[in-house]
């Protein structure tokens, strides 16, 4: 009698990417084998002080490197990419990804010395690459940057369908449709569960094709009495394409400024995704004696981002690019939550320095990448999953989800949430949550330091934004048990100049009658005298400012 084989719990793991906006990555595993899904990055939050970039802690990958088979990036997004050369320094694995995702992911690795040691296979929408027991289907699905997949992750336990990000645009500006066909297929084949997309669950409808970003602009681009100044994604090609086309139909030249801009715009050029008409690029030696009338500038800084081109624009501090009377901005994104108040602050002194601003919503300046709720339902209805599991969003997008799901006929049973390290397990008798990795959900990028900024070093930089630091500098004389010299102080961020000096001198004549009051034997101990000193002071400050500085004891012996 021939046996059946056994088939294994699948288990699929998010390590970013749900209940929060960026660092999206997951962690589907069969067997020995894992797959790694994306690795993203996010910017960091209003209470991250001094930090660069978030991405997600792989200490669960890292305990499993043995059985990891590869990575697999489904587009060439920061949210999707962004933490790929800070992945690769701690588990150096093969990497899969269409033409641009690749030309993206290659720019990075050229800047952190790892292009030589890293293995990349190029793939396109309908290959099956095979990881062992589980192999994968790039499947094409329209988004804001070319060459964006789905993904179909074959098991023996069932089909895994992750929609990275999409949208159903019928008239896309590469013309590469999302892959209806392939979609319904797959559920007719049987999916077991659906990942997908839920970014935009809160808005009806189904999202507008890009197009339409670009009957705005040529409304724009047919009034505009001189510059015209365009801050968009630096990884929104179609954008970058449509900013081109229509310059070109009205007799201007564009000039590319911002790091990130010029390089995702030579890759996309490079390798085939971004057209340029002849004759329609303007270096930077051309645009000082350029014609206003004649110039169209592509920019980075359109989420206000402090040090981007817009932003330095704005400030007047561009080197360059000096803002006033007679220049169209235009801003062609949505902040990002979050950000909200820093791409105001721009647009408001743009205005002040007499440019004219375009954005949303008081234009279509902007289309967002990810599907409306119909586009959502749409995705639903084609893939006919058993089970439904929303990512790529906030906590709110996931619950507006779930409900959406109810609706449709997807009850609480099969309707599943999740949060970063929950370990989602199928096997014959289901779907459940069956634990929890160790991971941390986020680690920090601060400068050259991955993973060093601690939620202890968060508070201290939080205490020192919010309340100042104190420096004091003593001298002791170790055996006689007396000061020698000082108490010096020093305030940073405390109080304002004209109280300064009265409190300061209070505040060493405090310090100088707690000194006195201690016994020889203390005052030999550094550590009891840097305690006394932060309680003392800290006591007299509270009371007269209501503020808690950071105080710093500096004690020296002789």
């Amino acid at each position: 009698m021939r046996r059946t084989k056994k088939v294994k719990p699948l288990q699929i793991v998010p390590l970013g990417g749900v209940g929060e906006i960026g660092k999206n990555m997951c962690a589907v595993r069969y067997g020995d084998g894992i797959l790694v899904i994306d690795t993203g990055l996010m910017f960091p939050e209003e209470e991250m002080l001094g930090v660069d970039i978030v991405i997600p802690d792989i200490s669960y990958l890292l305990q499993n490197s043995d059985k990891i088979r590869g990575i697999v990036l489904t587009h060439g997004h920061e949210d999707h990419i962004g933490g790929i050369p800070y992945i690769l320094k701690q588990m150096n694995k093969p990497i899969w990804g269409t033409r641009l995702t690749l030309g993206l992911v290659r720019a990075k690795l050229e800047e952190h010395n790892l292009t030589e040691s890293s293995e990349m296979h190029e793939v396109e929408a309908g290959d099956v690459v095979e990881f062992g027991e589980i192999s994968v289907e790039f499947v094409g699905v329209s988004h804001s940057i070319p060459d964006a997949a789905a993904l179909a992750i074959k098991t023996p336990a069932g089909t895994v369908v992750y929609t990275s990000d999409f949208k159903f645009d019928n008239n896309p500006i590469d013309g590469r449709l999302t892959d209806i066909s392939r979609l319904a297929r797959l559920g007719d084949e049987g999916v077991l569960v659906l990942l997908s997309d839920c970014t935009n669950v809160e808005k009806p409808g189904y999202t507008p094709s890009e197009r339409i970003v670009g009957y705005t602009f040529d409304d724009v681009f047919s009034q505009a009495p001189g510059r015209i100044i365009i801050a968009t994604f630096a990884s929104n090609v179609h954008r970058m394409q449509q900013v081109l086309d229509t310059a070109n139909r009205y007799s201007r030249r564009v000039a590319v400024i911002g790091r990130s801009m010029a390089r995702n715009s030579e890759i996309a050029e490079q390798l085939g995704y971004l057209k340029i008409p002849d004759g329609a690029k303007l270096s930077m030696a051309e645009l000082s004696s350029a014609q206003p009338e004649e110039v169209v500038i592509m920019t980075t800084g359109s989420q206000g981002e402090p040090l981007s081109a817009l932003t330095r624009m704005a400030m007047d501090e561009h080197k360059r690019i000096k803002i006033g009377p007679g220049d169209t901005i235009i801003i062609s994104a949505t902040p990002i939550p979050g950000n909200e108040d820093l791409v105001n602050r721009t647009i408001n002194r743009l205005f002040r320095l007499g440019a004219d601003v375009v954005y949303d919503p008081i234009a279509s300046v902007h289309v967002s990448g990810h599907g409306n709720q119909e586009d959502l339902k749409l995705m639903l209805n084609l893939t006919k999953p058993q089970y439904v599991v929303p990512v790529h969003g906030e906590y709110r997008h996931i619950a507006r989800y779930a409900q959406m799901a109810d609706d449709m006929g997807y009850g609480s049973d099969r309707m599943l949430q999740l949060s970063v390290g929950d370990v989602l397990e199928f096997d014959q008798d289901g779907a459940r949550i069956s634990g929890k990795v160790d991971v941390s959900g986020s680690v920090m990028v601060d400068g050259i330091g991955v993973g060093d900024v601690s939620e202890v070093v968060l508070r201290d930089r939080w205490h020192l934004a919010q309340d100042g630091v104190i420096v004091v500098i003593l001298t002791i004389d170790k055996a006689q048990g007396e000061i020698v010299a000082g108490p010096d102080i020093m305030s940073r961020g405390f109080v304002v100049p004209e109280h300064e000096e009265e409190i300061i001198e209070q505040a060493k004549g405090i310090i100088m009658e707690r000194m006195s009051e201690m016994e020889v034997e203390e005052v030999a101990e550094l550590s009891a005298v840097k305690q006394e000193v932060r309680s003392a002071l800290g006591r007299f400050l509270n009371e007269r400012t209501r503020r808690r500085p950071m105080i710093i004891p500096i004690v020296v012996e002789i």
